[in-house]
């Protein structure tokens, strides 16, 4: 659904994320010094590195179905841009799928005058449906001043710039309980036969190796977008991303028979099937790091924004709470990345001005500060990362420049990517429920594809 061009190339960087994440907590608390001076200089949180008009009087809507902490974190970044323009900003809370909710918003007569949209294929709905406005050229400007090709693209529609990349994901970590592993005689895995082996440590030290957030599906198309790209390779990923080959293909019966030696296997996932299947994915993470060295499991896949979670519990991120990249299925380790995307849907001078600063490095360092947050803004000094975890994980994301792929239901029709309950979330949770059904697992998801995309492969 997406054109070749806006297709991001890469799976080189598995290794350098490898390397950095094996140093990230031997590194000492003063290796960012020439980062905080460069924060200081480039105007971090309390500098000014963007020129915003004044808008006293404006009031705006800004839209995103972000909760909990990660919605309070945003709220102090739209509280810098009102100090700094003197406009009124109320965050607006949706729900998934948004598309859903900004349409009901739109028939109403009151749609937000800027929304976060998390899947390209949102983006590319909301022009399709003439919701979107493009971007002016002070937040053009701010992109390509501050972002990589890569990212600049995916907020591109038919090569328009629709929308500001603000938050990116690395999805492609593991976290662990150090205590557990330590008493285990577990090591961080590199391969996948690795990080068996390590469960089966794990198990046989009397904790469930995996914690797996099933009642949301997403989490499920992530596991199954790391073994696959790894395993199948960046062109097969591509091709199955845009339905050009299809979910029958013997690439997924593959990657879906190596996922079940994890999902299919009794006890190593907490609560068993029907338990992963209620556990939402906070909880997933939280019940991973309380207990001490019993928690209810000792691994929980997901991405960097999993320690807004840990953050909730005890455990201290580089201490109790650490990390290892997903290991390498085939010959290299994925590099898988998700995004929200700031997008204007009612044009004014405010909302502009509100997407040129989310553009800009001030907005990213006041919520990288903050913790739990990864911008795929360049310009965004090391420093403002809360641990040395973070700073490791952003340089990773930075570091590889165009060479990552982004979260392939991201980049499908809400119908098969992005809804509760349909598509690939529910045919990858019925999986979960009977990992040895890899055919009519298959079959299931490419009658839900092909529906969903208006193609048949």
């Amino acid at each position: 659904m997406r054109k070749p061009s806006d297709t991001i190339r890469g799976h080189r960087a598995g290794a350098a994320l490898a390397a950095l994440l094996a140093g990230a907590l031997t590194l000492t608390a003063c290796s960012g010094g020439d980062g905080e001076k460069d924060a200081d200089e480039g105007g971090g949180a309390t500098g000014s590195t963007v020129t915003l008009p004044k808008l006293n009087g404006t009031e705006l809507e800004v839209a995103a179905v972000w909760t909990g902490t990660e919605q309070a974190n945003f709220k102090k970044v739209l509280a810098e841009f009102e100090k700094r323009t003197g406009a009124k900003v109320t965050f607006v809370p949706a729900q998934d799928p948004i598309i859903n909710f900004l349409g009901s918003k739109i028939a109403g007569g009151q749609p937000p005058d800027v929304a976060l949209l998390p899947q390209p294929g949102a983006i590319k709905q909301a022009v399709e449906k003439k919701w979107a406005k493009p971007l002016g050229p002070d937040a053009v400007k701010e992109l390509s001043k501050n972002y990589s090709q890569g990212w600049q693209d995916i907020g591109k529609v038919d090569g328009k710039p629709y929308g500001v990349y603000y938050k990116a994901a690395n999805k492609s970590l593991i976290w662990y309980n150090a205590p557990v592993f330590e008493n285990a005689g577990a090591k961080e895995p590199k391969t996948w036969a690795e990080l068996l082996t390590a469960a089966q440590a794990v198990y046989d030290s009397g904790v469930t190796p995996f914690s797996v957030g099933g009642a949301d599906g997403w989490t499920l198309t992530d596991w199954f977008e790391n073994v696959y790209l790894s395993q199948a390779g960046p062109e097969k990923y591509d091709q199955l991303a845009k339905h050009e080959i299809k979910w029958t293909d013997p690439s997924v019966k593959q990657a879906l028979t190596t996922l079940a030696q994890i999902w299919g296997k009794k006890d190593y996932v907490a609560g068993g099937a029907d338990g992963a299947l209620q556990t939402e994915f906070p909880a997933s993470v939280t019940q991973t790091f309380t207990g001490g060295d019993q928690p209810k499991a000792a691994m929980v896949f997901e991405g960097d924004f999993a320690q807004v979670n840990i953050g909730e519990t005890k455990a201290k991120v580089g201490g109790d709470a650490k990390v290892f990249p997903f290991p390498s299925v085939g010959s290299t380790a994925p590099v898988v990345s998700g995004g929200d995307a700031a997008v204007i849907l009612k044009d004014s001078k405010g909302a502009q001005a509100l997407a040129t600063f989310l553009a800009s490095p001030d907005a990213a360092t006041v919520q990288a500060k903050l913790g739990g947050y990864l911008s795929p803004n360049k310009n965004v000094p090391d420093s403002a990362y809360p641990n040395e975890t973070q700073r490791t994980i952003a340089k990773a994301l930075i570091k590889s420049g165009d060479d990552f792929r982004f979260d392939m239901s991201d980049q499908a029709p809400q119908a098969f990517g992005g809804t509760p309950g349909k598509g690939e979330w529910k045919d990858l949770q019925d999986f979960l429920k009977n990992p040895k059904d890899v055919a009519g697992t298959q079959a299931r998801l490419e009658k839900d594809a092909a529906a969903a995309y208006g193609n048949g492969g």
